[in-house]
């Protein structure tokens, strides 16, 4: 494999919408995301695919795990089907493929919509992974998906590099949030010996 594009994360684009399978609303929806993706990190993600499924729980699912197991994506988002209506259906559809959840930037996601708009509050996202992919449901609205591709982007590297086993740079990306947190806080080595220090004078001097 070039060395260049070792390093790349490829990712997919999956519309879930009757209407945009059909091609009857909005085709541009995928595109559109896929335009936010390339210009946050150009030289870090490649989109290599888009598609379009019906909001149909069967066909949602058999697109995550072809994607997922044997396109081996490294991130796979889903746009569309997370709503209240009859037939959004993509939360169901994701849950039944994945391995472990992620919380986390679900939550992400919900705290910074919440920021724009209360409205948020009814969305149903869901992300987690499955083998070596990480797998993203996305507002259906195109600002909507590029606004919290954005909130999340900046776990996903790491993300990936946790998934694809790529210890060296996990460990680089450990080291560098400790040392900015620390730079952060003021905390240094000498410091946390310092507060020992001190915590040990005032045990004794309290017995």
């Amino acid at each position: 494999m070039d060395s260049s594009r070792a390093n790349v994360i490829k990712v997919g684009i999956l519309t879930v919408s009757d209407s945009s399978f059909r091609g009857t609303d909005h085709p541009e929806k995928g595109t559109r995301l896929r335009d936010t993706i390339t210009s946050i990190q150009s030289a870090k993600c490649s989109v290599d695919i888009l598609d379009f499924v019906p909001d149909e729980i069967e066909q949602i699912k058999a697109k995550l795990v072809e994607w997922s197991d044997f396109l081996q994506l490294d991130v796979i988002l889903t746009t569309g089907g997370t709503g209240f209506a009859a037939r959004d259906v993509t939360p169901e559809a994701t849950k039944l493929v994945l391995e472990k959840e992620a919380p986390g930037m679900t939550l992400a996601m919900l705290k910074g919509s919440l920021d724009i708009t209360p409205l948020a509050m009814l969305s149903r996202l869901v992300c987690g992974t499955r083998n070596k992919s990480l797998i993203i449901n996305l507002p259906g609205n195109p600002n909507g998906a590029a606004e919290c591709f954005q909130l999340v982007w900046p776990g996903i590297p790491h993300a990936v590099d946790l998934l694809r086993g790529h210890n060296g740079s996990v460990e680089k990306t450990h080291e560098t949030l400790q040392a900015e947190g620390i730079q952060h806080s003021g905390f240094t080595r000498s410091t946390c010996k310092q507060q020992h220090s001190c915590i040990g004078q005032n045990l004794h001097s309290d017995l």
